[in-house]
């Protein structure tokens, strides 16, 4: 089935469909890594509360100046943002949620549009041709999908405010001074205005018969009661310290300060986390309880007000394509016949005797493919995919002409919310190099980790995967800053899954089980496609879909249920992996009919990652004038 495309661009963070406020980490790929930047560093991406005039000489030099004020504006306008880039003005803050920040942000997409309106497109450069339409689009697209703010569950599963101050503190708030420190317990007590907003936002939503179903529930309610379990909040003496408490004093304690200096900054904290932070989630989790009372088990976007509309729509946003959901529900349907026969070759190479369904069960429940469910057993998976990943930076240069600068390491999820989280996903480095990019390895359940299937995870989160394409998008010097830190779901979940492939034809997955494992995991982003549309184009119900994962895939029953209920706080996102791989496989099997020998698997990676993260039609023009030009 051809894939056909239009433009969309999705907002910086990969927000899915969720309005400014309410976009609080969702994302397969994590929101931007933490960045605690030195002060030159910081400068680089600061920007003075009024916009830097600049002498442009020319149309294109004036366009990319306006870029820069653009992105700047919206970054100075997010505390948050600001963190993930490394600026410290603000780092004392939370951002704003609810309507008036919503309505302040429209208010500035319309400003911002109206200013490039006054660029003479006609007398750009290419380059910057083509920034000014990928912002334009991504302007007329959030003006346009205003409409839709409330159409999301600002907690979840998946991310929502609960669960990110926690995650934000930890993995973002660097503490490199006093100063730091402080504005770390700023933040702490600014907790019960951010949770205060939090629900708020929840209570709108409610009104308009926007809940979440009731599975949600007991997951936001017991990440919540984790992040204020432990010392400070218990007294008992044999409290383990709780995930907030144990960041601030792991931080502290390696500040160049005297013992009184880090013993005052302790005491500050913890009284913001017994006065403020307790509190606070103690109220959202009493009102959480209240509403579940009212949520009910319809899954589908169908639910929502003109809710095949917004599914239409959102289809169109994380795909940019024009498919419907009928086509994609077919597409995937087609790929998982596809993938059934390529696993029945292997079930031959093994001498497996009996049905696909029955090698399913022996994937699925023989100990050899599993590691030990205590932490020996996870030492040593974060050992073997850290082996994976430093064989394939070896190798490298077999494929690649660019490589990006960023280290990157293999981290296990932290405990506090490892047991609602998604099993993998990355978290971008820091602009200025001083924190690397992260592949985050839920370990939570073992039986959800097969062997088989770590060397095409690693490559997926890590090397050649989002890491070589997301830390190269960011060190780009030839593009201006909103498409480095910005991105489109098809283009770079399509790279995650095109980058589980190719090394096999690099001689990588010389395991006959680890090369069934590979195809486990395209058959998983196939069956994505049926089940997603199923949801919510075709009123599936959450036991229908969950059946359909067990019946057609080897994975764990624990990771259908993760899966279902990920596609029913986030509509559309798990669509984009497959059509985006399908659309670069189909461009570089056109570049290879057409340029024959000259043909080099180097340029058509340069070709795809030089221009950061856009939509699939314009890599294809982008691949189309690399054909051109070398035929």
């Amino acid at each position: 089935m051809p894939i056909k495309t239009k433009v969309s661009l999705i907002a910086l963070s990969l927000s899915f469909g969720l309005s400014a406020s309410t976009m609080i980490g969702a994302s397969a790929v994590a929101a931007p890594a933490p960045a605690s930047a030195s002060a030159s560093a910081s400068a680089s991406l600061s920007s003075p509360s009024e916009p830097v005039v600049h002498k442009a000489e020319t149309e294109s030099e004036k366009a990319n100046a306006l870029f820069e004020s653009i992105f700047m504006e919206n970054v100075m306008a997010s505390p948050i943002s600001q963190t993930h880039l490394g600026i410290k003005t603000d780092y004392d803050k939370w951002d704003e949620m609810g309507d008036d920040a919503d309505d302040a942000a429209l208010a500035r997409d319309k400003k911002h549009l109206a200013q490039l309106q006054t660029i003479n497109s006609s007398k750009l450069d290419r380059q910057t041709l083509l920034s000014y339409q990928l912002l334009t689009q991504k302007l007329e697209q959030a003006i346009k999908d205003d409409k839709w703010r409330y159409h999301s569950y600002p907690v979840n599963q998946m991310y929502g405010g609960h669960s990110q101050i926690a995650s934000f503190l930890i993995n973002q708030h660097q503490i490199g001074s006093v100063e730091d420190a402080k504005a770390y317990i700023s933040r702490l007590q600014g907790v019960p205005k951010r949770l205060s907003q939090l629900q708020t936002a929840l209570e709108v939503r409610a009104s308009k018969g926007i809940i979440a179903p009731k599975f949600v529930f007991p997951y936001v309610i017991n990440d919540s009661k984790n992040i204020v379990a432990g010392a400070p909040f218990s007294t008992s003496p044999n409290s383990d310290d709780s995930a907030l408490w144990s960041d601030f004093k792991r931080k502290v304690s390696k500040l160049e300060i005297s013992d009184s200096d880090k013993e005052s900054l302790l005491r500050e904290a913890k009284t913001a986390l017994i006065n403020n932070v307790k509190p606070a989630y103690d109220k959202l989790i009493a009102y959480m309880t209240k509403l579940e009372t009212k949520a009910d088990t319809r899954d589908g976007a169908w639910k929502f007000p003109q809710g095949d509309t917004y599914y239409n729509n959102a289809l169109a946003r994380t795909t940019t394509t024009d498919m419907s959901a009928n086509e994609i529900h077919e597409l995937g349907l087609s790929e998982v016949a596809r993938i059934h026969s390529e696993m029945r070759a292997i079930m031959k190479k093994v001498n497996f005797e009996g049905s696909l369904a029955e090698f399913f069960k022996f994937m699925r429940d023989d100990e050899q493919f599993y590691y030990a469910n205590d932490d020996k057993g996870r030492q040593a998976y974060l050992t073997e995919a850290t082996a994976l990943i430093d064989t394939m930076s070896g190798r490298l240069d077999e494929v690649f002409k660019v490589k990006p600068k960023a280290p990157m390491i293999v981290k296990q999820v932290e405990a506090f919310r490892e047991k609602s989280a998604g099993k993998a996903f990355y978290s971008n480095p820091s602009p200025d190099g001083s924190r690397p990019g992260t592949y985050y390895a839920n370990l939570y359940d073992m039986k959800a980790m097969p062997k088989y299937q770590m060397e095409a995870l690693a490559y997926h989160e890590g090397t050649p995967g989002h890491h070589m394409q997301i830390a190269i998008a960011q060190e780009l010097e030839a593009v201006p800053k909103f498409r480095k830190f910005g991105g489109y779901t098809a283009y770079i979940e399509g790279w995650g899954l095109y980058s589980e492939y190719f090394p096999k034809e690099m001689g990588m997955y010389s395991d006959p089980y680890s090369d069934f494992g590979r195809l486990a995991m395209e058959l998983w982003r196939a069956c994505r496609l049926v089940v997603d549309t199923g949801i919510h184009a075709k009123k599936w119900t959450r036991e229908e879909s969950i059946e359909y994962y067990v019946t057609n895939t080897p994975n764990a029953k624990s990771d259908a249920i993760k899966m279902v209920e990920r596609h029913v706080v986030m509509p559309s996102q798990a669509t984009a992996y497959k059509v985006g791989m399908l659309k670069l496989l189909a461009l570089r099997d056109k570049a290879q009919q057409a340029l024959g020998d000259k043909f080099d698997i180097r340029d058509f990676h340069t070709i795809v990652l030089k221009n950061g993260p856009v939509p699939l039609d314009v890599l294809e023009s982008e691949i189309d004038l690399w054909i051109e030009q070398n035929s």
